[in-house]
């Protein structure tokens, strides 16, 4: 019997790759250092390719039936009001969901280890963490510590998707390449309809001071569960912005009623903007968070590590299943790729978002609202533009890349 692959992190990234090795015959090992999955309350919108991925993992239906569509978005300024809408129907001809999927990512990781208890050639250890790893040329050694003490697996390879901090690529001495943004992010979930102000379920709110993104998330009953991330300034420290009484004030200055919804969380996080130096060394490889973070405004971090793993576990398949045409150099090919587009696409966007919604000087932030209300009055342009952000042009390029 091969080595398993072995994969750090229990993340939807590492789930996701676990499945597309699992179906494909081959053992599969994930550890996850956290004793239960992980809640996290940040990501939940999912692009048109990432629901076509899902199809591929063998979980599209529960995602769809988790989760609800969002066919529309709207770019706002915070004085104007709306600025543009999106219809991404354009894409039509392009993917069979021509729509964004909002599901909390922490209902994403519970079915993709549903599908994964399916395989018997597949095992998750809970409680368990990486702690160091030696390629030996022909097999890793990766050593771990979890509920019955220390251990050793031997790999065929090993893969580093336990998030920003990842043992992988520190073991490596990989650089993780980029800045840290000076504010931090606070995340408020409100059961308020803010549809009745006529918000769509996705919506970015630009002002130069406290800029906005809205995503409604399925919630059962009631007005819905909508959830807004705003920036809190550096010289606000994190236990005065996680006092309800200032989450509730800053909730209120963007629809007034907010201030006596109820909030049922909040939470508060650095952003950060880095891409590692490469995504491969011999039998150990990165994805998601692990080779590369940004910032949310786009929703591309989690969408990119879904992504990630569907590129690595069809060439890691290939290599491993001693497909006579495939061989190691497609492991670089990978790296490549998914470098390449974290880069050219991911970064570059979400950074431009960013910008688009904060810019302060008068002239600039009329003119880049100028071009937003032009594109989406432009069917040819709103549609280009559509490609870009819904990431099916990001999934292109990377198989362009050779």
């Amino acid at each position: 019997m091969r080595d398993p692959v072995v994969i750090a992190g229990g993340g939807p990234g590492g789930l996701a790759l676990a499945v597309s090795l699992a179906q494909q015959g081959i053992g599969v090992t994930v550890l996850e250092r956290d004793k239960v999955l992980a809640r996290d309350l940040r990501a939940g919108s999912f692009h048109p390719p990432t629901i076509e991925m899902f199809d591929q993992l063998g979980v599209g239906d529960a995602m769809r039936t988790a989760g609800i569509r969002v066919p529309h978005w709207q770019m706002r300024d915070r004085v104007e009001g709306i600025v543009a809408e999106f219809d991404l129907g354009l894409l039509a001809k392009d993917t069979p969901y021509p729509y964004r999927l909002h599901c909390e990512q922490h209902k994403l990781t519970p079915i993709l280890l549903e599908r994964l208890e399916e395989f018997d050639n597949a095992r998750a250890h809970f409680a368990t963490r990486l702690t160091s790893a030696t390629d030996n040329g022909d097999h890793v050694m990766a050593r771990i510590s979890g509920p019955e003490g220390d251990a050793e697996i031997r790999a065929s390879y090993l893969v580093g998707a336990e998030g920003a901090r990842s043992i992988v690529r520190k073991g490596l001495g990989i650089e993780f390449e980029g800045f840290t943004w000076p504010e931090r992010y606070l995340v408020a979930s409100a059961l308020y309809d803010l549809s009745q102000h006529g918000f769509t379920e996705n919506a970015y709110i630009a002002d130069p001071d406290e800029w906005c993104a809205i995503f409604k998330m399925p919630h059962q009953g009631g007005p819905g569960l909508w959830r807004l991330a705003f920036p809190i300034p550096p010289e606000i420290p994190d236990e005065k912005a996680l006092e309800l009484s200032f989450v509730k004030q800053k909730l209120a200055g963007f629809v007034p009623a907010l201030g006596t919804a109820n909030i049922p969380y909040w939470s508060i996080y650095a952003v950060h903007q880095r891409v590692a130096g490469t995504f491969r060394v011999g039998r150990q490889l990165l994805l998601g968070d692990a080779a590369h973070v940004n910032n949310p405004l786009g929703a591309m971090g989690l969408n990119s590590a879904v992504h990630d793993a569907i590129n690595l576990g069809e060439k890691l398949g290939k290599v491993i299943l001693g497909n006579r045409s495939a061989d190691d150099d497609l492991l670089d090919l990978y790296a490549r790729q998914r470098r390449g587009v974290a880069i050219e696409f991911v970064q570059a966007m979400s950074i431009r978002n960013k910008r688009l919604l904060e810019e302060r000087d008068p002239v600039l932030r009329k003119q880049r609202l100028d071009e937003i209300r032009a594109t989406a009055a432009d069917p040819a342009k709103a549609y280009d533009y559509l490609l870009r952000t819904s990431m099916i042009a990001s999934v292109r390029r990377a198989a362009e890349i050779t």
